[in-house]
């Protein structure tokens, strides 16, 4: 099996320009392919976790990778999938978080001569001479074409800015300009960039002539509003300073039961074979699934020593056992106390545990929190001060743990 057949096998591909060419291309080692990931926070997240693993598997197979820092685009934001525009970020702000992406990717990809490379798309754009640009590329753009694609139409209704609408082609001038300048023949996104990708190809072959190839992956969740990655507490990154090990680990372990296998195939590294065989496992090993899920890719993104410490703080608190040491935690302050004591809303709410006081309320009196394995069945329970410095734990639901404190 070559590593197309791979891909397709895993679930991971979800159109391709020319999927004889691209079969060829890559089985053989031929793809000098990019991905394009905005810098949009200081890190990643789990919603790049796909693209950063499949970067993995084709340079595991002799093709060669471009990580493409969107220092230029990141000034436009991508209107894909948005009801609104990008938050305007500054050149600091832009260039401190393809810092943070840079040192977070080489856990991934492998960087150096002959392997992959890192490119910030800043370096052309912000140079760019508009008119020169509009008489070389806009050109070859119909605008009748741009506002029939996807990512433009669902904007409409609500606004799109012109500066959003000159996405598409800055993307595709990526894409020629990294053809021109790296060899680039290949580029890979999510499925809701297939608009901009064949903008880029066509580019291409208008330009130069040559063919150049697009592919997208499966967007894992996409179908159900982009689930993956979110949270009550937002976000799930990379970076264990804003997503522990432990709270990573348990993300994992808690996805749904009818996502387990899906995850599984398209992000892990596990043989096919192995794969195969889980899928075949009894109802009842749904929970040991969701284990190998959750050590595997807390593994891959935090080492195996961290994988380890996650899942065993996992089993100890679902065991009742007292080891609360990776526990997620919030320091309460003296100043968020009234009269010695908080307010359960107020100290689910400093948790962030839930992301509106309605939503606090109904988990409460639906018998969803738990403090100290004792059920809270009064909205005006208080936690006086001599409890927090005992350490408080929290428990929403059956599987989110928290720990609140004061020291």
């Amino acid at each position: 099996m070559g590593i197309y057949e791979e891909l397709r096998a895993r679930g991971l591909i979800a159109q391709v320009t020319d999927e004889d060419k691209i079969r060829e291309l890559i089985n053989a080692g031929g793809a000098k392919f990019y991905i394009g990931f905005d810098p949009t926070a200081d890190s990643l997240h789990v919603g790049h976790f796909m693209a950063l693993c499949l970067m993995k598997r084709l340079q595991m197979a002799g093709n060669k990778p471009v990580v493409l820092i969107g220092g230029g685009t990141g000034h436009v934001g991508d209107p894909s999938g948005r009801t609104d525009m990008r938050t305007m970020m500054t050149e600091e702000t832009i260039q401190h978080n393809c810092d943070c992406f840079k040192k977070q990717m080489e856990r991934f990809i492998e960087f150096g001569e002959g392997k992959a490379i890192m490119v910030n798309n800043a370096d052309w754009l912000l140079k760019l001479n508009y008119v020169e640009l509009l008489r070389d590329v806009g050109a070859c753009f119909s605008v009748n074409n741009m506002l029939r694609a996807e990512c433009y139409k669902q904007r409409m209704e609500k606004g799109l800015s012109f500066l959003e609408f000159n996405y598409m082609i800055m993307q595709a001038y990526d894409f020629l300009y990294l053809h021109d300048h790296y060899g680039c023949n290949m580029q890979f996104g999510g499925d809701d960039q297939w608009s901009n990708m064949l903008a880029g190809t066509d580019l291409i072959r208008r330009k130069t002539g040559d063919d150049a190839y697009a592919m997208t992956i499966t967007l894992l969740l996409n179908s159900e509003g982009k689930k993956m990655g979110k949270t009550a507490k937002g976000a799930v990154w990379l970076d264990p300073n804003k997503t522990t090990p432990f709270e990573f680990y348990q993300y994992w372990r808690n996805v749904d039961d009818q996502d387990v296998m899906k995850c599984i195939r398209m992000l892990t590294f596990l043989p096919l074979e192995q794969i195969e065989e889980m899928d075949h496992w009894a109802d009842n090993r749904i929970n040991e699934k969701k284990e190998v899920l959750a050590y595997e890719l807390t593994s891959l993104v935090h080492g195996e020593e961290e994988a380890r410490n996650a899942r065993d703080a996992s089993h100890a608190l679902f065991a009742g056992g007292g080891d609360d040491s990776h526990m997620p935690q919030t320091k309460i302050e003296p100043e968020q106390l009234t009269d010695g004591s908080i307010g359960i809303m107020d100290l689910l709410t400093a948790c962030k545990l839930i992301p509106s006081r309605s939503e606090g309320r109904r988990l409460i009196q639906q018998g969803g929190i738990c403090l100290n394995d004792q059920k809270v069945d009064s909205l005006d329970c208080r936690v006086d001060e001599a409890a927090l410095k005992e350490g408080v734990k929290i428990r929403k639901g059956k599987k989110i743990f928290h720990k609140a404190y004061m020291e």
